[in-house]
């Protein structure tokens, strides 16, 4: 074949996959599809190299996606001049990465600990964590710079979400029936939740207002608790765990740091379960007591404990924005923690 012809061969397969891609990115904003960061360890790791930041200059958050979806991050640093370093992570247990922070002699700065008790105390929920602080130490020269081009693609392309949009995402939403004793996860709907680069995640308005959606996730919910194999833990095992809290917190407390719990909202169900699952005396109020570290508790405080969540477990954005100015004026007035930009609220 004469080279001219290769040229435009070549030429018209090029214009192809440029309209493709065109079209492709069209249709997916057009069905109100955003831009989203791939929550991944490299995203995770990027954020975990700020906690070194001084303590006056930031606030490191951990927990699971409660206070990722609660915690308004423009609204936090607008208010306080404070950054804020979001390392929780999804369906997990916060306690490795709290465990991690203590063992680096490095931090010594504000943490904000983040308690869903069936995760929180849940030491099988470790798997998210483990991976992103795996990452976070072997990571490679050529991860570093895939980061930083990766950062610039998905800031400018809905279809790069790897979440919603993959092939392995539209495959887990095949209509395949669950076979006995085995429950298949076919996803969240991807409305459900978009992640910022600051790792803050939030529901969409169409999600927030969809009911039937909802219903999905709350059906989600309830299959997670069906699927359980393990009875909460009780009695010495949450001594157990308490203490090795205790053990971390210490470790940052020592070198001038400062340790903060907060048990954000939950509504419907999600609140029955948990209240009857997980009561306040023998977890929430026990964890406190022993660590010796202020917190608070959203049923303490009207102006956060009428929230109704969508889906029972997680705040609206225009939600999450109130409870952050609340939040603010709680540490503010009664904590008397200290920001950069002086608080009036």
């Amino acid at each position: 074949m004469p080279a001219s012809s290769l040229a435009k061969s070549a030429i018209f397969a090029a214009v192809l996959v440029i309209i493709s891609i065109i079209l492709w990115e069209l249709f997916l904003r057009s069905k109100g599809f955003e831009i989203t960061y791939n929550d991944d360890p490299s995203l995770w790791t990027n954020k975990r190299d700020m906690v070194y930041e001084p303590a006056d200059k930031a606030t490191v958050f951990i927990g699971s996606s409660r206070i990722k979806f609660d915690l308004d991050i423009p609204t936090w640093e607008g208010i306080t001049g404070n950054h804020a370093i979001q390392l929780a992570c999804v369906g997990s247990n916060p306690v490795p990465i709290l465990e991690n922070l203590a063992a680096d002699n490095n931090f010594k700065g504000r943490l904000v600990v983040d308690v869903t008790e069936g995760l929180f105390f849940d030491k099988s929920a470790d798997q998210r964590p483990r991976d992103n602080m795996k990452y976070y130490t072997e990571r490679t020269p050529s991860q570093r710079a895939s980061f930083y081009v990766n950062q610039l693609l998905e800031s400018q392309f809905v279809m790069l979400d790897k979440e919603w949009l993959s092939l392995g995402a539209m495959m887990d939403k095949l209509p395949v029936n669950n076979r006995p004793g085995v429950y298949k996860f076919g996803g969240f709907p991807a409305g459900f939740g978009r992640v910022n680069f600051n790792r803050q995640e939030y529901m969409t308005d169409k999600f927030s207002s969809d009911t039937v959606m909802q219903n999905i996730v709350k059906n989600i919910w309830v299959a997670c608790i069906k699927a359980s194999k393990e009875p909460p833990p009780t009695g010495a095992m949450v001594d157990t765990m308490i203490m090795s809290v205790k053990i971390a917190v210490d470790k940052i407390q020592a070198r001038g740091g400062q340790v903060f719990f907060i048990r954000t909202p939950s509504s419907g169900g999600a609140k029955i379960g948990e209240t009857m699952f997980f009561p306040r005396e023998k977890y929430w109020d026990k964890l406190l007591a022993v660590t010796k570290c202020p917190g608070l508790h959203y049923e303490d405080y009207p102006a956060i404990d009428h929230f109704i969540c969508p889906e029972n477990s997680h705040l609206s954005l225009t939600d999450a924005k109130t409870f952050t100015i609340n939040f603010i004026k709680i540490l503010s007035e009664e904590k008397g923690w200290k920001f950069p930009k002086p608080i009036a609220l």
